[in-house]
């Protein structure tokens, strides 16, 4: 796989964005001096948020409808391991939860928060967006992407919000506590889809994204929680340089 794919994977499963932000990664941030427009120069290792050519978010508009294979969705209850790791919270999974398309496994390695979401559809942004991240055998990623808007309560999320530490650190093990990533998904499965990167540093590509069309709710108190922790944190539109983003039918 080499040294690169390793840290693409470690960044985004690992507890704390531990390549992207180890002991000699310079910090970034959503605003400022560090913020999205300089994210390329922070670092040489950053680079490829400045002049990556498929990055991520996107805005959806036109997309081609395609005869693609269905998501399907194999997650099974955890006890929650949960970190601030200082831009969101993050969930890590043990293995056993896991989805497959077509002939591809990819197993469910962690979810995270982005508020607003990071994604857009025609132009819409929506109150936030869950990324539920997944790793095949060759350490390809695939992303879930589970829109939220607001509206009736989400059990599921309200006991994730209460249990955000309030410091940043080390993943704390919430041990009498069950999470169900299925909780999480919408009831419609159909999805679109396109290549693209990590949403922040190191932007590394060759992620494959999958936006479920059919978006999620929580209510307004639930999304005050996690605002109350975290600043927006979702890295501007980037421009699809001639990639299609597709739909299922």
């Amino acid at each position: 796989m080499g040294k690169n794919k390793l840290c693409f994977a470690g960044i985004v499963v690992g507890a704390a964005v531990a390549c992207a932000q180890g002991p000699t990664a310079p910090p970034f941030s959503y605003e400022g001096a560090n913020g999205p427009a300089h994210w390329g120069g922070l670092s040489p290792e950053y680079a490829t948020c400045e002049t990556g050519k498929q990055q991520s978010p996107v805005d959806i508009r036109n997309a081609e409808t395609a005869n693609l294979s269905p998501i399907r969705f194999h997650y099974t209850p955890a006890a929650l391991r949960i970190i601030n790791n200082g831009h969101t919270a993050q969930v890590n999974f043990p293995a056993g939860s896991f989805i497959t398309v077509g002939a591809e496994r990819y197993e469910l390695k962690q979810f995270h928060f982005h508020r607003p979401s990071e994604e857009r559809i025609d132009g819409k942004p929506f109150e936030m967006v869950i990324h539920l991240v997944h790793a095949n055998a060759r350490g390809d990623l695939a992303v879930v992407s589970v829109l939220v808007e607001t509206g009736q309560s989400n059990a599921t999320l309200a006991k994730i919000f209460d249990e955000i530490p309030k410091t940043i650190g080390k993943a704390q093990d919430r041990g009498g506590i069950q999470i169900d990533a299925s909780a999480l998904l919408p009831s419609g499965r159909e999805y679109y889809t396109y290549r693209g990167s990590l949403t922040t540093p190191p932007c590394t590509e060759g992620v494959t994204w999958f936006i479920l069309k059919s978006p999620v709710t929580a209510s307004g108190e639930e999304i005050k929680m996690f605002s109350a922790l975290f600043a927006p944190n979702a890295r501007p539109i980037q421009p699809l340089d001639g990639r299609t983003v597709r739909r299922s039918n």
